[in-house]
């Protein structure tokens, strides 16, 4: 996933990210509990907001984005849905962006709950 960003973000004339632990396990902590909430959403199952999860682990950054989906097969379809929707394509090719967090909760049912979280 990172290098298919950051090829994106170069042909787009933005810089490269880097992956960050802090907001993989950010991205790690949200897709699993979409899977538990069974729906796609920015908030957290006790509230909490794509802010609030980045604080919580020690993100000391700006949060620039966060793009979920559910049920694609492979991240780079997922990754191309993302670039056809205008806000989430703006996430993964924000100018301020530096930082990357990437995970996916994978249901024995097949179903993937994908959650990407850049950072500045």
């Amino acid at each position: 996933m990172l290098d298919s960003i950051n090829s994106l973000r170069q042909a787009a004339g933005q810089n490269p990210i880097e992956l960050d632990a802090k907001l993989n396990a950010a991205a790690a902590t949200h897709s699993l509990d979409m899977s538990l909430q069974n729906r796609p959403w920015h908030f957290g199952s006790d509230g909490s907001s794509p802010v609030d999860r980045i604080r919580r682990i020690g993100y000391e950054g700006k949060l620039i984005g966060e793009n979920i989906s559910e049920s694609y097969e492979t991240e780079l379809e997922t990754l191309a849905a993302w670039m056809d929707e205008d806000t989430t394509r703006w996430v993964i090719l924000a100018p301020e962006a530096r930082k990357l967090g990437f995970a996916w909760k994978q249901e024995a049912n097949g179903k993937i709950w994908w959650t990407l979280v850049m950072g500045g």
